[in-house]
């Protein structure tokens, strides 16, 4: 329009850092639908020592934990929690965990960071065998 002075690149920007950020998508960045515990804070039995076979890993989605044996056998587990914005991972491809929040990816064997955004590994759990089912989280106070 004729008479009316163009904005410049300040202005543009210092509006746009003013306008509000709700319904802009950022509800990602949260777990949602309520809160998630980053892990077991009793023992809890995962399943049948079998399920998780040498060099490979299971997710147990409802305890947003991660099981996986290494090749001498050894157990190990942790926090499906990632480390970036707190939402529940909830796919493994073989040994690679996979955030749909925000695309992190974590090694389900060592808990490190595989892709960013997040930059720090997933919380190691306590895990174990017992009477040939698989437990995590906190040996039972005696």
């Amino acid at each position: 329009m004729p008479g009316r002075p163009t904005p410049t690149r300040r202005t543009v920007l210092r509006g746009a850092a003013l306008t509000p950020v709700a319904g802009l998508g950022l509800a990602a960045c949260s777990p949602g639908g309520g809160t998630a515990e980053a892990e077991p804070s009793a023992p809890v039995d995962l399943g049948a020592e079998s399920e998780v076979a040498q060099g490979s890993a299971k997710l147990y989605r409802e305890h947003n934990v991660v099981v996986s044996r290494d090749a001498n056998g050894a157990l190990k587990a942790y926090s499906t929690i990632c480390t970036h914005a707190l939402c529940p991972i909830n796919k493994l491809e073989g040994t690679k965990l996979v955030c749909p929040c925000h695309g992190s990816e974590f090694d389900a064997t060592n808990g490190e960071v595989l892709h960013e955004p997040a930059s720090a590994p997933l919380k190691e759990l306590p895990v174990r065998a017992e009477g040939g089912r698989i437990v995590a989280g906190p040996a039972p106070t005696v």
